[in-house]
């Protein structure tokens, strides 16, 4: 293997090197100055001439995880590419054909980290163009998802993904050691007074075991509610990182089990597969089937242990169907609490007048907006509040 000397273009190397460490921390890979040492002693060991080398010894060195391999090789096609960057010492080596083709959802992040690095001067103009103001962040909070250009939604995306759902916990019949638990641990105890002959008895005590409530959310995906449905995917992505028991479906004209491709690390990746695994996007609406088949096929599944379902649909129905009544009223009877997000609540003087809505408004137990960062906060601090027992919802007070 032939090894670089010391040459006015290995400082060129090195700045190459801390450049590309700086865009992938951009893009969300953990890298330190160790590894950026490490990866320039590495390619001092290498033919820098080969480009397939230079990708193994770094990739080698700054990919600690799995789900940081497609970032890692998109950004290396970006960054090191034989127009621009290291031409010089990679002018013999063709641009791979992945690297011309369209960069997958999980690249977008990279090329916004580039992008910033190469338009922006010095570091402070970066930080003062990306802050917003008091009132700029006023007026994202209640500005309408499908109002926002591409700039605002990737901010709330950002914000979206900041949010932390606080656990809602569900008391079980199961105890475990607790120190100041209610109930006496006979067996505990007695063995814990062998140990001194019975001269001193030392009480303990079992307290209940709490588990975070499983929250189940049903999604429409039709052409009215693509752009809301989104948007709190990447909600849900975001909890789901925090709690494991988050079944998620989208429907459109057919139903459709997303959780295992929401569960994926990175953002946009589990987007991008949540929208290749889903035939009707931005189709026709059929909540009375869909809901028939959740109720048939999952609803036992997921229902069970007191699940928190999440409805969100605008609730206008492709055609009234009579057995939207019977499902839904099924549909709340499994569940611990039925809350319906519509995003047609951003009106003032919304009343319930179609058909499908009036259907299966009597049939929830909470009914509230989703049409901006605000109202998802506020289903942030509905869902960690209890829920009270017996509580049904008025119709009348959508009206």
């Amino acid at each position: 293997m032939p090894e670089m000397t010391e040459t006015p273009a290995s400082g060129l190397i090195a700045d190459n090197i801390v450049g590309f460490a700086r865009a992938l921390r951009a893009a969300g890979i953990p890298v330190g100055p160790g590894a950026v040492i490490d990866a320039v002693n590495a390619l001092r060991l290498i033919d820098i001439g080969n480009r397939a080398d230079v990708f193994a010894t770094l990739q080698s060195v700054f990919v600690m995880r799995h789900e940081h391999m497609l970032i890692f090789a998109q950004a290396f096609a970006l960054f090191f590419r034989v127009d621009q960057g290291w031409q010089h010492m990679l002018d013999s080596v063709p641009l791979p054909d992945q690297a011309k083709k369209p960069p997958p959802p999980a690249a977008r992040r990279v090329q916004e980290a580039l992008a910033q690095r190469e338009t922006t001067e010095t570091k402070e103009t970066v930080e003062q163009d990306m802050q917003l103001s008091v009132s700029d962040q006023e007026v994202l909070q209640k500005k309408d998802f499908a109002q926002m250009s591409a700039a605002e939604i990737a901010e709330a995306s950002r914000a979206i993904a900041r949010m932390r759902l606080p656990q809602a916990e569900l008391r079980t019949r199961r105890f475990q050691p607790d120190a100041k638990g209610q109930r006496l641990d006979l067996r505990r105890t007695l063995r814990a007074s062998l140990r001194t002959g019975g001269d001193i008895v030392s009480v303990r005590r079992l307290g209940r075991i709490d588990k975070p409530a499983p929250i189940v959310a049903l999604l429409d995906i039709s052409g009215s509610m693509s752009d809301y449905t989104r948007l709190f995917l990447q909600f849900l992505h975001a909890i789901t990182d925090a709690r494991k028991r988050v079944s998620v479906f989208l429907f459109g004209t057919r139903l459709t089990n997303v959780t295992r491709s929401l569960r994926a690390r990175d953002p946009d990746e589990a987007l991008a597969a949540c929208t290749a695994s889903v035939e009707d996007w931005s189709g026709g609406t059929r909540i009375a089937t869909s809901l028939h088949s959740f109720n048939k096929l999952w609803g036992r599944r997921v229902l069970s242990q007191g699940a928190i379902v999440l409805l969100i649909s605008d609730g206008l129905e492709r055609e009234v169907d009579e057995r939207l009544t019977f499902e839904m009223d099924r549909l709340h009877r499994s569940c611990r609490r039925l809350i319906w997000l519509n995003p047609l609540l951003r009106y003032d003087g919304f009343q319930a007048k179609a058909q499908g809505i009036k259907m299966m408004l009597p049939h929830v137990d909470e009914f509230r907006p989703v049409h901006n960062l605000k109202s998802i906060e506020g289903l942030i601090d509905a869902l960690a509040a209890p829920a009270e027992t017996g509580h049904r919802f008025s119709p009348k007070a959508a009206a």
